[in-house]
C-alpha cells in the first residue's frame, strides 16, 4: 500500500429483519419460496394497493439501535426514493431519508481503541431479485423478496483499512444476531454491504473523489474489493489521471471492479415523504420496554467471560465469536459449572468437530452430553483418551454419555495396582526405548504413555500414568 496516502472507508449495511410478513403487507417473510409466491398487490405495486407498516419491524428496528448505542427518534417518517429497475415493480423503495427511527451510535474496533460512528438506521423494503440464466433465456425476476422488512445502517467514513471495515461489520452481524434480529445468512442476501473508498494526501483534511461498489455478499469480497479498489484510486492519481465519482460492480471471481453508472446523490431518487403512510410516533415507553429485551451482546459476554469467569481475552473472544457456540458453553455450565475446564473441552475438543459456514454452525454433540463427559473424567469415572472417544460416539445419538460410557466398557474398573503392573510391562518389553528416555527424555515418555493407555484400554489415567512412568524410569 502506498503511504503517501490515507484510505477512507464508509459501509452502507443492509440486513434482512427476522419477521414473519414483510414490512408493508401481509406476504410470508421466507427465503426458498417457490419464485412469485410470496407476493401481493401491496408489494408488486399493483394501482390502488395501500401498504400498512409491519410493527414488529418497527421494533425489531428500534431494537438494533438500542444494541448499536443510537439515539431514537420520536417521530419516523417514511418516504418514496425514486428510481427504475426491473426488480422494483413499483418505480419506487419505501425508506426513509429525513427522519430515519434511529440516528448516531456505532461500534468499537482495534481493541476497543477506535469507536466507528454510524450516521443512522433506517428501516425500508428490499427489492426483487434478478435470476440470470442462459442467453437463451435471458434474466427472469423473482419479486418474492420485494417488500421485506430491510434496516441499513450508514456508517461514517471513520475506517482506513480492510481489517477496520472487517471488523466493524462483523460486530455489526454479531450484535443482530445475538439479539434475534436478523439471521444475516449473507448467501442468502440476509446481509449485504455497499462500499465507499476514497484516499487522499496523508494528514489532509480534504476527502478525496468517492467510488462505490454495490452488493458485496461475504467479508471476504469486501476485503478484496478494498484492497482492489483503494490500489486502483493511487494508480490513476499517480498517474495523473482522475478518480470519477461513481458505482462500480464487484467481481469476486476476477478481482476487480466494473464501472457501473455515474454515482447518483439523493437529489436523483427524487425523496418525498409518502403520501400512503403516515408518520410515525414512537412513545418513549415502547423504547423502555424494547430495550429490556436485549440479551447479552457479544461485548458483554466476553467481560463476563474475562471478569467473572477467569477465562483469557483469546478464549473468550474464540467462544464469542459465534452465537452458537457461546450459547452451547453456557448450556454446559448449567450441568457443571466449571468454566475454565468447559472452557478448555470446548477450545480443544468441540471446536475440531463444529462445522462452519457463512451460513451456519453445526454443532455435532448435544450440551448435556459433552457436560457430563467433561464431569465423568473429573470424577475419575472415565479416562481421558475414552472420554475423547466417547465425544464422537456421541453424534448423532439420543443415549446419553453415561450409557454409551458403559455399553463400550470405557468406565474406569481397574485400580491403582493394576495401572502399575501395566507400567512395569510396558517397560520391561522396551528396553531399548528405556535407553532411549536417558537421552530424549520427554519425547521417549509420549511412547510409553501410548503403550500403557492402549494395554489399560483408555482407562487408565494419563496423569497417573505419567508420574509412575517416570518414577519407575528414574
Amino acid at each position: 500500500m502506498n503511504d503517501k496516502y490515507d484510505v477512507v472507508i464508509g459501509l452502507e449495511v443492509h440486513a434482512e429483519l427476522k419477521t414473519n410478513s414483510k414490512v408493508f403487507c401481509a406476504c410470508a417473510n421466507k427465503y426458498g419460496s417457490e419464485p412469485n409466491t410470496n407476493c401481493c398487490p401491496i408489494c408488486i405495486g399493483l394501482p390502488g394497493a395501500l401498504p400498512v407498516l409491519n410493527k414488529q419491524a418497527v421494533k425489531s428496528t428500534i431494537k438494533a439501535g438500542l444494541c448499536m448505542g443510537c439515539e431514537i427518534n420520536d417521530i419516523a417518517v417514511f418516504e418514496r426514493k425514486n428510481y427504475f429497475y426491473p426488480d422494483l415493480s413499483k418505480a419506487y423503495q419505501i425508506s426513509q431519508l429525513v427522519k430515519p427511527i434511529c440516528v448516531g451510535g456505532g461500534v468499537y474496533v482495534n481493541n476497543g481503541t477506535k469507536f466507528i460512528r454510524l450516521d443512522r438506521i433506517h428501516l425500508e423494503e428490499d427489492a426483487g431479485k434478478l435470476v440470470h440464466k442462459s442467453e437463451q433465456v435471458g434474466t427472469l425476476i423473482d419479486y418474492n423478496r420485494g417488500g421485506v422488512p430491510l434496516i441499513e445502517m450508514v456508517s461514517m467514513p471513520d475506517m482506513s483499512n480492510a481489517d477496520e471495515a472487517i471488523e466493524f461489520l462483523t460486530q455489526l452481524r454479531s450484535n443482530l444476531i445475538y439479539a434475534g434480529i436478523a439471521e444475516c445468512k449473507m448467501e442468502q442476501g440476509g446481509m449485504r454491504c455497499d462500499v465507499n473508498i476514497s484516499i487522499k494526501k496523508k494528514g489532509s483534511t480534504e476527502l478525496g473523489t468517492r467510488t462505490e461498489m454495490k452488493n458485496l455478499n461475504s467479508f471476504k469480497s469486501v476485503a478484496r474489493a478494498i484492497e482492489y479498489e483503494t490500489q486502483r484510486q493511487i494508480e490513476l492519481v499517480e498517474n495523473g489521471e482522475t478518480v470519477l465519482q461513481e458505482t462500480r460492480r464487484w467481481d469476486d471471481e476476477r478481482g476487480k471492479s466494473f464501472s457501473l453508472r455515474t454515482k447518483e446523490t439523493s437529489q436523483d431518487y427524487r425523496y418525498f415523504p409518502d403520501p400512503d403512510l403516515l408518520s410515525v410516533k414512537i412513545e418513549r415507553s415502547l423504547v423502555d420496554e424494547i430495550k429490556k429485551t436485549i440479551p447479552m451482546l457479544p461485548k458483554q459476554r466476553k467481560e463476563l467471560y474475562i471478569n467473572e469467569y477467569g477465562l483469557t481475552e483469546y478464549d473468550a473472544d474464540v467462544l464469542t465469536t459465534d452465537k452458537e457456540i457461546s450459547d452451547f458453553y453456557n448450556e454446559c455450565l448449567t450441568v457443571y459449572k466449571e468454566p475454565k475446564k468447559v472452557c478448555n473441552w470446548v477450545m480443544t475438543e468441540l471446536l475440531k468437530y463444529v462445522e462452519k459456514t457463512e451460513e451456519n454452525i453445526n454443532i455435532p454433540i448435544g450440551y448435556e452430553n459433552f457436560a457430563n463427559i467433561i464431569k465423568m473424567v473429573d470424577s475419575n469415572q472415565i479416562g481421558q483418551s475414552n472420554a475423547k472417544k466417547l465425544i464422537e460416539m456421541c453424534f448423532g445419538t439420543e443415549k446419553t454419555a453415561m450409557e454409551l460410557a458403559k455399553e463400550n466398557n470405557m468406565l474406569n474398573d481397574i485400580n491403582a495396582d493394576e495401572v502399575e503392573e501395566m507400567v512395569k510391562k510396558v517397560i520391561a518389553d522396551n528396553p531399548k526405548a528405556v535407553e532411549d528416555y536417558k537421552v530424549n527424555g520427554d519425547k521417549v515418555l509420549t511412547f510409553f504413555l501410548g503403550q500403557v493407555m492402549r494395554l489399560s484400554k483408555g482407562k487408565a489415567q494419563a496423569n497417573v500414568v505419567r508420574e509412575l512412568l517416570i518414577k519407575l524410569l528414574g
